[in-house]
């Protein structure tokens, strides 16, 4: 038994061994030249100049904004629409957790990198990079770095969806895109984006039910009743996704249907 759990703990202490290797390795040099830790000093009193105060409300707002960075990315780029579809492929596998959430999650977000790409690059060059170098004020920056991203999603919104939050808004018939503010145009792009996720789900789902239908039919023709036929379709799905290489064609149908 001693043999046995010395066995089993095996990786646990090759894991620690090398985390000390790591860590002696890493301490003449930290020996040699130490490391400073930065200090951080808040206070809290009366500001003799406006400039203080504004400094102040611009670090809230620049931590509002960090807080508020999971829904702009979830929200307002193309990553609704490839977890929303990577979703209904697990389901329509039935493969329970498999792949598990953060492989899932972890796709969705590298992919939204890839496809985003492009909008991310011009914001950078046409928004951030003038404003580190002093050539922009802050607010110009913010107004040439969002046009990219409302391009994006105004091409991928449907005219219906816009229509219908802008009705609801009580805000005028705008003229242009410009005259179609933001909160209008965030919720009109995620409708849409589901919409298409949910139509590609569909689709994905129709060669997974006919598999279904088929096991099922062949199991009740053989009076197994007893024999759940997710069992049995399971291995015949996973056989067929994997033959006809469905996470290549998977992924290439999301990348594409950005173009």
């Amino acid at each position: 038994m001693r043999a046995l759990g010395i066995r089993k703990a095996g990786p646990v202490l090759a894991a620690l061994l090398l985390v000390l290797v790591v860590l002696n390795t890493a301490v003449p040099a930290a020996e040699a030249q130490p490391f400073q830790i930065p200090g951080l000093e808040v206070r809290i009193g009366s500001g003799e100049e406006p400039g203080e105060i504004v400094g102040f409300l611009q670090l809230l707002l620049l931590l509002a904004l960090l807080s508020l960075a999971p829904a702009i990315l979830l929200l307002m780029t193309c990553f609704v629409r490839i977890v929303v579809v990577l979703a209904f492929l697990r389901n329509a596998l039935a493969t329970q957790q498999v792949p598990p959430n953060q492989v899932v999650v972890g796709l969705a977000l590298f992919l939204t990198f890839f496809v985003m790409s492009p909008v991310l690059t011009q914001i950078n060059e046409e928004a951030l990079q003038p404003y580190l170098a002093g050539e922009i004020s802050q607010e110009e920056a913010l107004s040439k770095g969002a046009e990219p991203l409302r391009e994006f999603m105004f091409y991928h919104t449907r005219e219906k969806d816009l229509a219908l939050f802008v009705n609801i808004s009580g805000m005028e018939t705008p003229e242009g895109k410009e005259d179609v503010p933001m909160r209008v145009l965030i919720p009109a792009y995620v409708i849409s984006e589901l919409k298409t996720a949910f139509q590609m789900g569909f689709m994905l789902f129709i060669p997974f039910l006919i598999i279904d239908m088929v096991v099922a039919s062949t199991l009740m023709s053989m009076g197994m009743f007893m024999l759940p036929p997710v069992v049995v379709s399971l291995p015949f799905k996973i056989l067929l996704f994997v033959m006809v290489d469905g996470w290549h064609l998977v992924v290439k149908s999301l990348v594409e249907s950005f173009a």
